[in-house]
């Protein structure tokens, strides 16, 4: 293929292919330092944060108390996401993606910096929930912005494609942030580990961000918000515009990702931490199923995208949630075994089934938003989505204390998310403001 082939974007003038494809690849990076930056947190959230952040003798308790702080996080992403995809509508996608990725690699560094409760008593748990705050705002506008100015720099019959180049920013992320926390557990001894190693992939943050922000800054503005401000067509209030006009696109778009979303945390951050208390499972061999399972994620999300740009992206969200309806209690099944080789397969194939509609959720989103409130559509919707998300592994394990240490209760959330999923996949080409890669 020509790389120097144009496409057409938004009935303005061509851009060249390669074009898009390096838009693409810059929004990746960025949202893969995103979900490193986020999967730490959750990760911790499940493996140390309950020991150092919280003080109480009932494990569970204290393991609630640090689900609680990865919930705090996903409050705040709506907010950031109203405050982002406004910004994001009014002044241009690349400013907006530069000040994401910076405010969340800092809010990441400085949580690894934090004194833990015995230092410094309760200020500790406080300035935890304030920096998950403020990374959470931070990401409420960073996949947004990511998805939409890789879609609106491709031809729509290759928005599945493009768009979803940015999702490999979470197998990615959760490769190096689950790879880091299992060599540095591997490395040091459980002690020095629970003390103070689990702070070396927060730090490690810092140089990961510097090379996000030179490779961010190569980023292109987006063609068609560029001609918006050329015909003067920029929304005055694109809150008020995507909250009166467009509720039920914003409904549809987050069921849509509450499958990549809630499923996901389910699976990994739900199970790291159900694994290790009530399966006796170690914390590396339950890291290392992590990787495995997103290593697997990868070409599921690429097939994805290119299976949304054949056959449309609804298709393959409905095919993704009726395989995950069918194959959610099997995958628990073999989670609860406690046999390493079956929890590694369950993980992965429930991750790999949660990742189909995950793949195309950017050009399923992008498509039911026009360009002058897209990104605050798309975040909104996206946050939405998020926001519910946070609270999934708190739920399924504050269900464990009524109904015991079952997974059958969290095979049924999952099978409930699926059947969310299916519903928006049915829907969404009906409210699409751009039928094209859609289809029913």
């Amino acid at each position: 293929m020509n790389t120097s082939a144009a496409v057409q974007v938004g009935g303005k003038a061509p851009i060249p292919r390669d074009t898009s494809r390096r838009v693409a690849f810059a929004a990746f990076v960025g949202t893969a330092m995103e979900w490193y930056d986020f999967f730490l947190f959750t990760t911790a959230a499940a493996l140390v944060f309950n020991v150092q952040y919280f003080s109480s003798d009932n494990a569970l308790t204290a393991t609630m108390a640090s689900f609680s702080t990865l919930a705090v996080g996903f409050v705040a992403r709506p907010v950031g996401g109203l405050l982002f995809g406004w910004l994001g509508d009014r002044v241009g996608r690349k400013k907006i993606l530069m000040t994401t990725i910076v405010g969340i690699g800092v809010s990441t560094v400085l949580i690894g910096l934090l004194p833990n409760y015995y230092s410094i008593g309760v200020i500790a748990p406080i300035a935890l929930v304030v920096l998950r705050v403020l990374q959470g705002l931070a990401v409420g506008g960073e996949w947004s912005g990511a998805v939409t100015i890789a879609a609106e720099c491709a031809s729509p019959a290759e928005r599945a494609k493009y768009a979803s180049i940015p999702q490999l920013g979470s197998p990615v992320g959760t490769i190096l942030s689950s790879g880091a926390f299992f060599v540095t557990a591997a490395v040091l001894s459980e002690d020095v580990f629970n003390s103070w190693g689990w702070r070396i992939p927060f730090l490690l943050a810092l140089p990961l961000l510097g090379v996000a922000v030179v490779i961010r800054n190569q980023l292109e503005e987006s063609p068609e918000f560029e001609a918006l401000q050329k015909e003067d067509a920029v929304a005055e209030a694109p809150l008020r515009q995507v909250f009166v006009g467009s509720w039920r696109q914003l409904l549809v778009g987050a069921s849509i990702m509450f499958i990549g979303t809630g499923g996901f945390y389910l699976i990994t951050t739900f199970i790291i931490s159900y694994g290790k208390r009530v399966l006796g499972l170690g914390a590396s061999m339950l890291l290392l199923a992590t990787v495995i399972a997103a290593v697997i994620e990868l070409p599921v999300i690429i097939s994805g995208g290119r299976l949304g740009t054949r056959f449309g992206s609804c298709r393959i969200v409905i095919g993704g949630a009726i395989a995950t309806i069918v194959l959610a209690f099997p995958v628990f099944w073999a989670i609860g075994t406690a046999q390493p080789v079956l929890v590694v397969l369950g993980m992965t194939v429930g991750v790999a089934a949660v990742s189909y509609p995950y793949a195309v959720s950017g050009a399923v989103l992008t498509s039911l938003f026009p360009a002058k409130i897209r990104y605050s559509g798309v975040s909104i919707s996206s946050n939405i989505a998020g926001m519910a998300s946070g609270f999934v592994p708190l739920i399924a394990t504050a269900i464990l204390t009524v109904t015991g240490d079952h997974l059958w209760p969290a095979a049924t959330i999952l099978v409930l998310i699926g059947v969310i999923a299916l519903a928006g996949g049915i829907i969404a080409p009906r409210w699409s403001v751009a039928e094209e890669g859609l289809k029913h």
